[in-house]
């Protein structure tokens, strides 16, 4: 794993050239730790910070292929390389090194950007065609690895992360209001917007390609789901179960590949559990494995996590997290993220992966995705009852089955059928609604938008995140299944845009450590795609087809437990009588005026109300937290370089 940057069409000399890839790598140096290089040629330019991963000796980069004719980039692993590089070399490539940096330059000079398709991987890399004078930047399918970009009159600059960008003269950190409105609505921009206006996102599953003198951005994979009327596999469940256990090893067997130790992210669920378990199938080394607990028992998992080392027999390490460590945490957890967030959850996960770099580890499984590709979020739950609910809307009983969803949020069990009725949005037009099952949660996230100045208002006019998010949607998006429609919500938008993205690469990076996803293999969730939704959530028991093909492999205290979301503390983290001088000075009166995105007043309310141990319901967590990060976010990166740099060290 590793950070790219570069240019194309700007003509700079070449020691003006090697001098601007140099200050923009060195911005991203976390993500490259062990390795520099720099290559610069007439209005091209290509910079790299290198993770030595695969190929340590002989790895570095940009990498060149037939001289100078082809020049990569790249920023991920190839996880099939070696049957890649087993094709190539039966059609007389010959190869200089084991890398799978090498086998990519040789599978796109064999397919040119057909090579994507061949690709089992996370990635996202620059490649120059000096022959055709062609930039050929792409990102994986799903949007592990980040890749954005900003357009200039004197040509383009790209970059794993935006504050290399911020480091080329004239691209400035200007806020997008827009972005601001859809991250307080969605949780994360729509790409290609980001934070900043003129700082794009090439978006999961893309490519760009730009070529005598024109720019082509195009989409080469999407999430998809059968006709809800056919084409769902009908084989049996045990015949599925086989197929699911199969390819889950299969991916998991390809992504230990590495010339360093792999480790594995024990979370306490099914997910990582089940990653763990078959990563030992696929090691001679004892596996390192690594968890984070919290002082608060509303969040806390630490139980189940020792239950699953134990029954591993792995090296274990834990650390526990309090409320003081996120806040102590979060200005540089911003820094990362490089945009604001509404939730704290990135925050311990970035302590965590700090205490595997201390380990000796650089490379770490997680349980990411499973919920996405097998129906295990509470939100697929909850959209199936609302659907029952809606389809007789006079029921008393109907509604209750809410509290059966949420057992860890005390204050549901005590509401009346009326008020779960309201609250969950059971309304005639649920059933024709394309956002249906995100509905509650984007209203719920907006509310918070109340805190919002009176000049953003303007600025933002009748814009509607939810709308223009509806407006994306494929044409085949009204003929899935209900349950389906979900899962693309969330994979598509939510997974990419806020999972991998803030909680993922962006602080397991911070610390030089790459994660990786067997449930995010293509070839499983094509599998999953197809099967029936009865097998995935059956009743209200999420993910059965992946608890039925892996109970010989966990405990049954694991197997048999019910999801419970990664959650961290929010606005209590913050709202303590020691809590760090920042909190304090950013939200007070005069910061918030300063920075004009809230309202002072409302915002003294709500900083009021949360007093010393923060305050109750999603609504006001979530505009604590939103705030808070805007406040230190707009410090950090309007007043680059100096700030954010040293954030992010």
């Amino acid at each position: 794993m590793c950070g790219v940057a570069g240019y194309c069409g700007t003509e700079l000399a070449p020691e003006q050239g090697q001098a601007l890839l140099r200050a923009m790598t060195d911005t991203i140096a976390h993500r490259g730790p062990d390795a520099s290089g720099v290559w610069a040629a007439p209005g091209i330019g290509l910079g790299h910070r290198r993770l030595s991963i695969v190929g340590i000796a002989y790895g570095q980069q940009p990498m060149a292929l037939e001289g100078p004719e082809l020049m990569l980039a790249y920023n991920g692993e190839i996880f099939n390389f070696v049957e890649l590089r087993q094709e190539l070399e039966a059609n007389g490539h010959v190869f200089r090194t084991g890398s799978d940096t090498e086998v990519l330059l040789h599978l796109y000079a064999e397919h040119g950007v057909e090579c994507l398709a061949k690709l089992n991987g996370d990635f996202a890399f620059a490649l120059w065609d000096g022959k055709r004078r062609r930039l050929f930047l792409a990102r994986d399918r799903v949007g592990v690895r980040p890749l954005f970009y900003a357009r200039r009159r004197e040509g383009i600059y790209f970059a794993s992360e935006i504050k290399a960008l911020l480091a080329v003269p004239g691209i400035e950190a200007e806020i997008d209001p827009v972005a601001l409105d859809e991250i307080f609505t969605l949780w994360a921009p729509l790409a290609p917007l980001t934070g900043f206006q003129g700082i794009l996102e090439l978006p999961p599953g893309h490519f760009m390609v730009i070529e005598d003198g024109q720019t082509r951005i195009q989409r080469y994979w999407d999430f998809d789901f059968p006709d809800r009327a056919d084409g769902y596999d009908t084989r049996s469940e045990d015949a599925l179960a086989d197929e699911v256990l199969a390819l889950l090893d299969d991916a998991t067997r390809i992504r230990m590949r590495a010339d360093v130790p792999v480790g594995a992210y024990l979370s306490g669920g099914l997910d990582s559990a089940i990653t763990a378990a078959l990563a030992l199938r696929h090691t001679e080394q004892k596996l390192s494995t690594f968890s984070v607990g919290f002082e608060s028992a509303e969040h806390d998992e630490t139980q189940f996590q020792a239950i699953m080392a134990a029954a591993l027999g792995t090296d274990h390490r834990a650390i526990s997290c309090s409320n003081g460590d996120i806040a102590a945490a979060f200005p540089a957890v911003i820094a990362h993220t490089e945009r604001p967030i509404v939730r704290t959850a990135p925050a311990p996960l970035y302590r965590l992966s700090s205490l595997v770099r201390d380990n000796g580890i650089k490379v770490v499984l997680t349980g990411e995705g499973a919920d996405e590709v097998f129906a295990g979020y509470d939100i697929f739950k909850e959209d199936k009852v609302r659907r029952f609910a809606a389809g007789q809307p006079g029921s008393a009983r109907r509604p209750l089955l809410f509290k059966r969803l949420y057992p860890y949020l005390p204050g549901l069990q005590n509401q009346s059928a009326d008020y779960l009725t309201a609250f969950f949005g059971v309304t005639p037009d649920l059933l024709t609604d394309p956002l249906a099952s995100h509905r509650p949660r984007y209203r719920s996230t907006a509310a918070a938008k109340i805190f919002f100045s009176a000049d953003l208002r303007q600025s933002l006019g009748d814009y509607d995140a939810a709308a223009a998010l509806a407006e994306t949607l494929p044409s085949r998006f009204a003929h899935w299944h209900p349950q389906h429609q979900a899962q693309y919500l969330e994979s598509r938008f939510l997974l990419a845009g806020y999972i991998l993205s803030s909680q993922g690469d962006r602080m397991a990076m911070a610390h030089g450590i790459e994660g990786r996803f067997p449930f995010l293999d293509h070839r499983v969730m094509a599998l999953a795609a197809k099967l029936p939704p009865k097998l995935t959530l059956k009743g209200l028991v999420e993910k059965h087809i992946l608890r039925r093909a892996t109970r010989h492999l966990l405990p049954e205290a694991i197997n048999n437990r019910t999801k419970q979301p990664y959650r961290a503390p929010d606005s209590q983290a913050f709202a303590t009588a020691d809590a760090p001088d920042y909190v304090r000075e950013l939200l007070s009166p005069q910061a918030i005026e300063d920075t004009g995105l809230f309202n002072p007043k409302a915002v003294a309310k709500l900083v009021a109300k949360a007093g010393t141990s923060g305050v109750e319901g999603f609504r006001d967590n979530t505009a604590y937290v939103g705030i808070l990060s805007t406040q230190i976010w707009h410090r950090e990166f309007t007043r680059w370089p100096n700030a954010a740099t040293q954030a992010a060290e």
